[in-house]
């Protein structure tokens, strides 16, 4: 079976990926997870200097999933490309780098530091990262802003990029327009859903937040919805993510329209879970005389 699959002109050995923030920087599981088998490894979200992100406690278990509001905190660019990027270079894995800011400016440095770097494949941009500038409202829930990020950090990037789109928006497909007008490459989606839970015996919000992101399995048919719309939308390729569990939840994503997907809470709750993925990818193709990946991406019919 042919797992290959192509995203903004980058080849992926399979259409298997990470989920940022939710596998460090592969480090973190590569002694459980052979990094060699993964189509991509994308990074935890990574600023032009070091985060310390929001306060505790930032997780909360719901039913059906979790939710967090770590803050993006991360160690910033330089000890990425110090430590994490040559730590990924030793493996057959292609490198995305997810990055993150509070200002155009602040992803502009990051997005140039990681020019010079060879390694790195693709960029994500995290646009649900709170504009300062703009009162603290995300890039990706403004369709203007959007256009405006996308289009300034075309003009810096020397790597494919990657908008990853918040689906907190009234509707989707505005946004990815938004981004294939502004130059974009690809497309992720979908990050968290705002949620919130309260500890009905304390009174008090189970996180010190108040509201966090929402990811896990509950989230699914949403994200499963928002891809077909955005695959029928715009001809960007998409990565779809979202309460991927297994091989058959991944293979949804790819019949609505996705070109890759990228597994993220699940592997909190079983860190073998995108090796499984894989091979699960290949005996669907195998029990349907699937030869080539391409095949499936979009082919749900009706």
């Amino acid at each position: 079976m042919n797992l290959k699959t192509t995203i903004a002109g980058v080849t992926l050995q399979n259409p298997v990926m990470t989920a940022s923030g939710t596998f460090g920087s592969g480090m973190e599981y590569s002694e459980f997870v052979d990094l060699n088998r993964l189509g991509a490894v994308v990074t935890k979200g990574v600023a032009n200097v070091p985060w310390q992100g929001n306060p505790t406690p930032r997780v909360a278990e719901v039913y059906g999933g979790m939710l967090n509001a770590i803050g993006l905190q991360n160690p910033g660019i330089d000890v990425l490309m110090e430590r994490d990027i040559p730590f990924l270079r030793q493996y057959n894995t292609k490198i995305i780098v997810n990055v993150c800011g509070k200002t155009v400016e602040d992803y502009i440095e990051v997005v140039e530091k990681l020019g010079d770097e060879p390694a790195v494949a693709l960029l994500e941009i995290n646009v649900s990262c709170p504009n300062v500038k703009e009162g603290a409202i995300a890039f990706g829930q403004k369709a203007d802003a959007l256009y405006n990020i996308t289009s300034e950090l075309k003009k810096h990037a020397r790597q494919p990029l990657i908008m990853k789109l918040s689906p907190n928006v009234t509707d989707i497909t505005e946004m990815a327009k938004a981004a294939e007008a502004a130059g974009a490459d690809a497309l992720s989606l979908i990050n968290t859903l705002t949620g919130m839970k309260i500890d009905v015996h304390k009174r008090k919000f189970a996180i010190a937040n108040k509201t966090g992101g929402m990811s896990g399995p509950a989230i699914k048919p949403i994200a499963v919805r928002m891809v077909y719309q955005t695959a029928q939308a715009v001809k960007l390729p998409i990565i779809g993510m979202g309460g991927i569990a297994n091989a058959e939840d991944a293979i949804e994503f790819i019949l609505a329209g996705a070109s890759a997907v990228s597994i993220g809470a699940m592997n909190f709750v079983n860190p073998y879970s995108t090796i499984e993925i894989v091979k699960g990818i290949e005996d669907y193709m195998k029990k349907y005389k699937v030869e080539n990946f391409s095949d499936l991406i979009g082919a749900v019919e009706g």
